[in-house]
């Protein structure tokens, strides 16, 4: 689809939060917002507004002693704010602002950890007049007893949409004094993806609730908000309570769906609610909410683009109150098999949900065939290579990875700040390995096997130690996760174990203090990249991270979980790949990374670097709302119209004048009725009087008859053949044909690769000895397994179709891609 034909259609855009929120602080102009969008700290927090301005003062720090101020201190500059229109340029920023800082927890005081970027926190205590003790207390997260626990997590009335202590939410102000600012807590990589093919899109309107407490927006200041936000920031806020988005976003997404989106079922007794749900109301009424108001602004043509595991019940909805709109579904994190996803208690209405889209967009070809397969077997649908089918209409199941914008890193890496960084870290680092990892410390990105792993390398290695060092940063999340405390045992072990008085292994930052600046110097200078997730969607910092070695002799190479997404694509294969879980091995994965000659390096960076100027932010925006546009008009075009209805009188007239006349007769359907199961433990002998209507027909010469039917020939049509010698028959749907007057069948697939028909028979054969009332037809091209009967009462029946939707999956699961998709398991056939 052209770029001018894409243009003419607006998208609406679903997201949780929108990516613009308000601000009620009379002072906030004179703020930098919660965003860090430009190269600065929290200024709100009196830190410098520039990285220029942190170098002038880092120039006289020292990188690895703290800083006790000489004198009274200085009020930092006003900063100048942010132009309202700017952007992440990273889905990293996204990952480290989307949520506040992490609570410290108390402790005996720990070993003092060589932070490379000291200066930048001390420089900014020296400003804010706190001692570097103060400063170290806020900063620093401590260890507190040694077992890992299970994780807990806030409120979003705690953590969420509660303003930060450093603001003051006035409900009573005038309404003129509210600012539009970057929302910290919207999906960055989703934002600054649609950011960057603003090019190739046309209109566009943001449909999602404000990051700010309801409480502190009053139902008369509400229009004026909604009228700034569409002028200023084409988005549409969708008015929820604290109790309605507490409900669904702290108990039913973040408590329910996001475990066992991550395989991270918890046990029964743990947690009641992921097995009873009883936030689900919530969770559909904010769904509900958000339907509306897509049903409200939506007009004729426009695209409905929902996004993520928040609001799984929008497309549904929408599809019920606008029939004919076009609908895409995206789902930016993981999807897990269906022995995961069985264990909801809604899973049928949260698939349901999903359905309704024309198109649903997974990350990577796993999540896509899971869902195809959860759908199969749980609401006994065929599941299609492409799609699933509805009966009047197919959703359209496809991939879509999302990628980085890598025109906007570009340039962010040219800035001089960029390599001021990387100088310093080369000076402080000096004849040092430096492994660099960046992730959120909750119980998936594998923090805590990292860790394990980089201690294996160094018991093993032990010609490295001393000589090699792991910054690790771990950015908070929005879960109080208790199991937080074994990572930090697991740190102050080895920093215990194998440091020096000039030696530490382990550089753990655990801070929101690293500009964007920081973070591009550590891509660029690390000698290795470490990804241990165990499960996650799409890991696109390790794509910033092969950016950010373009130019580089020796590109450093990447190692990668083979659970993420990014290393389900072929290009990303030539990583060094790991498995979290098995520490030994992934340490030696660390020592073949450090140890890869420079040939080998450049040639895995090549393919690294193809695939992710290939699969880029722009391209993943354009190629989801083109092909919602495009299977939306191609199912309209295929729509069924009314058949209609035959009037005999006319046919008898033509048929009466016409010369010659071909009769074809569905046996099956029209002249035999019979119970199979009958015939099965019978045999089959076609009935005399059917045999007789059509040996009426033949006695005409003008009337040229054939009986189709989905029989085999032996033990079935060869009898009828026996029978009525003038009559055509065509077997097996097709397959196989036998002319009027012939006695030779013809195979009309000779070609056809039988070897499937044993392990298929075989499969089929586990299911029926374990449900009764089943049997197998072996027919000479296909094979046919019945299990219906209309005597069984409705619990009896639901669990046998859930049996034939199990064999269905497990017969494409296991032959599917080992003889092509030219064979089709077909369900109620």
């Amino acid at each position: 689809m052209s770029i001018a034909a894409l243009q003419k259609h607006r998208v609406i855009i679903a997201s949780l939060f929108l990516p613009t929120t308000i601000n009620f602080d009379p002072d906030a102009a004179l703020r930098t917002p919660l965003l860090r969008a430009r190269e600065s700290t929290l200024v709100a927090s009196g830190a410098p507004s520039s990285d220029e301005d942190a170098q002038k003062i880092a120039a006289r720090i020292s990188l690895s002693s703290p800083v006790t101020p000489t004198g009274p201190p200085q009020a930092p500059k006003i900063p100048v704010r942010p132009k309202f229109d700017m952007r992440l340029k990273s889905i990293v920023d996204d990952l480290t602002f989307r949520v506040e800082s992490g609570t410290p927890v108390s402790t005996p005081a720990p070993e003092v950890v060589p932070n490379p970027f000291s200066s930048f926190t001390a420089m900014a205590s020296v400003l804010r007049g706190e001692s570097p003790t103060t400063a170290a207390s806020r900063h620093h997260l401590t260890v507190k007893g040694s077992a890992p626990m299970r994780s807990r997590r806030l409120s979003s009335n705690a953590r969420i949409r509660s303003p930060s202590s450093s603001l003051r939410i006035r409900p009573d102000i005038p309404i003129e004094d509210f600012i539009l600012e970057p929302s910290a807590r919207a999906n960055g990589g989703l934002n600054n993806a649609v950011n960057s093919a603003k090019h190739a899109l046309g209109k566009k309107v943001w449909i999602g609730v404000l990051d700010v407490p309801a409480a502190t927006v009053k139902e008369e200041d509400r229009p004026r908000i909604e009228e700034a936000l569409r002028n200023q920031a084409d988005s549409c806020p969708v008015w929820v309570t604290e109790e309605e988005f507490q409900q669904h976003y702290d108990g039913f997404c973040h408590q329910v769906l996001w475990p066992s989106l991550h395989y991270a079922v918890p046990d029964a007794p743990k947690t009641k609610a992921f097995y009873e749900s009883t936030t689900f109301e919530q969770y559909k009424a904010v769904n509900q909410k958000f339907a509306d108001a897509i049903v409200k602004e939506y007009k004729e043509g426009d695209v409905v683009w929902v996004n993520d595991y928040h609001l799984l019940l929008v497309p549904q909805m929408v599809r019920t109150k606008v029939p004919n709109a076009t609908i895409g579904f995206f789902l930016h994190v993981a999807f897990p098999s269906s022995e995961i996803f069985r264990c909801l208690a809604v899973r049928e209405s949260l698939l349901r949900g999903m359905l309704g889209a024309d198109v649903v967009g997974f990350q990577t070809h796993n999540y896509a065939r899971h869902f195809r397969q959860t759908v199969s077997r749980i609401l006994t649908l065929e599941a299609l290579p492409g799609g699933i089918d509805l009966g009047s209409s197919l959703c359209e199941v496809a991939i879509f990875p999302i990628g980085i914008d890598v025109l906007s890193l570009t340039e962010r890496r040219r800035d001089p700040t960029v390599q001021e960084w990387v100088d310093v870290l080369k000076e402080r680092y000096a004849g040092m390995k430096m492994i660099v990892g960046r992730d959120k410390l909750d119980e998936v990105q594998g923090v805590r096997q990292k860790l394990l792993a980089f201690e294996a390398f160094l018991e093993k290695y032990t010609e490295f130690q001393g000589k090699v060092v792991l910054i690790q940063v771990a950015l908070a999340t929005t879960e109080e996760n208790e199991g937080q405390v074994a990572v930090f045992d697991v740190v102050s072990r080895i920093n215990s174990r194998f440091s020096t008085l000039t030696y530490q292994p382990i550089v753990f930052l655990h801070t929101q203090d690293l500009t964007f600046s920081q973070y591009l110097a550590l891509l660029t200078v690390a000698d290795a990249f470490f990804v241990a997730s165990l499960r996650e969607g799409m890991a696109l910092r390790t794509h910033e991270f092969v950016e950010c070695q373009e130019g580089k002799k020796r590109p450093s190479p990447l190692i990668l979980s083979e659970f993420t997404g990014s290393y389900s694509y072929t290009g990303f294969r030539s990583c060094v790949s790991i498995n979290p879980w098995d520490s030994r091995k992934t340490a030696e994965g660390i020592y073949s990374a450090l140890t890869m000659d420079d040939q080998d390096c450049a040639t895995r960076w090549k393919d690294l670097h193809k695939h992710v100027n290939t699969q880029t932010a722009q391209a993943f925006v354009t190629s989801f709302v083109t092909r919602c546009i495009r299977t939306h008009m191609e199912y309209q075009r295929r729509a069924l119209s009314e058949v209609p209805q035959i009037e005999p009188s006319k046919v008898f007239a033509n048929a009466t004048s016409s010369e010659k006349r071909l009769i074809l007769i569905d046996w099956e359907g029209a002249l035999w009725n019979e119970d199979p199961r009958i015939t099965w433990h019978s045999g089959f002998s076609p009935p005399a009087p059917k045999l007789e209507i059509v040996r009426k027909l033949l006695t005409n010469e003008q009337n040229e008859v054939w009986i189709l039917s989905g029989m085999g020939v032996q033990g079935g049509l060869e009898k009828i053949a026996a029978e009525l010698p003038g009559v055509g028959l065509v077997a097996e749907n097709g397959c196989m044909i036998k002319p009027p007057g012939q006695k030779e069948w013809i195979n009309l697939v000779p070609d056809f690769n039988l070897d499937w028909k044993a392990p298929a028979l075989e499969i089929l054969t586990y299911y029926t000895d374990r449900t009764p009332g089943t049997f197998t037809e072996n027919r000479g091209a296909s094979i046919c397994w019945r299990f219906g009967n209309e005597k069984r009462d409705e619990a009896a029946q639901k669990w046998v179709r859930r049996s034939a939707a199990e064999a269905q999956n497990h017969i494409w699961d296991s032959l599917g891609e080992i003889y092509g998709k030219s064979k089709h398991v077909l369900t109620n056939k």
